[in-house]
């Protein structure tokens, strides 16, 4: 699957510029525009990267790093800013940043930063649990859970799972997780993909959580929940 990188910025002209040139680079990009969004959407843990500004309407980069961090979410963070003093950046980095970047940027250098804390990111294997609403999807342990309550799911099942909540909020298409579940195997076909999507769905209503995973008509699947729509752009 794509990188996913989620930009955080209240200035659209920087939005749509990152959003149009990271996508170009070959990565899946989600933008939020106030610190809150930027939360609710980092929260689920289904990031690779996040691109955070440090002035933001409602909640501070500072702050949203510092509740991320707070809350064991150790994806990778770039922060943004038009501040270059040094105080600044310490601040940034104190509170867990991975990096920092100071308005206006360079993009290649960006794109660089971007891909040297994938490499880093990949080389130590570490991946947190991903997170909608109740839903764990803990890919240490290979575990699902809604709220309290175990979710049973066979290896196929809990990987098609994964890719759903790993790329939450965007619609992954039937060819995507064909490719990403089932690899190269010959045999699967997209009726495969409805058949597993309907088992792992029964198995969410048994615990109450089966509106998490919807069908997108003519695009695929989409999981997401109430609260993760409101910050969805779009």
């Amino acid at each position: 699957m794509k990188p996913r990188v989620l930009v955080v910025d209240d200035e659209p002209g920087v939005r749509k510029a990152l959003h149009r040139g990271l996508r170009a680079e070959g990565m899946d990009v989600v933008t939020a525009a106030d610190g809150p969004s930027g939360l609710r959407l980092a929260q689920t843990g289904s990031f690779d990267v996040l691109l955070l500004d440090i002035m933001l309407p409602g909640l501070s980069g500072y702050r949203v790093l510092q509740q991320l961090r707070g809350q064991g979410i150790s994806t990778p963070v770039l922060m943004i800013s038009a501040k270059d003093g040094e105080v600044d950046q310490a601040d940034g980095l104190d509170l867990g940043a991975d990096g920092y970047l100071v308005k206006p940027f360079s993009f290649v250098v960006l794109v660089a930063q971007v891909r040297a804390v994938l490499r880093r990111a990949s080389s130590e294997g570490a991946r947190g649990p991903l997170r909608i609403g109740g839903l764990v999807v803990d890919r240490a342990t290979r575990e699902v859970r809604w709220h309290d309550d175990p979710v049973a799911l066979s290896p196929r099942e809990f990987g098609l799972l994964e890719v759903l909540v790993g790329r939450a909020g965007t619609v992954v298409t039937k060819d995507e997780l064909l490719r990403a579940v089932w690899g190269d195997e010959q045999a699967a076909t997209r009726n495969v993909v409805e058949v597993y999507v309907g088992y792992v769905r029964r198995k969410l209503d048994a615990v109450g959580a089966g509106a998490l995973v919807r069908t997108v008509r003519g695009h695929g699947y989409l999981a997401s929940d109430a609260a993760l729509d409101e910050v969805l752009p779009g």
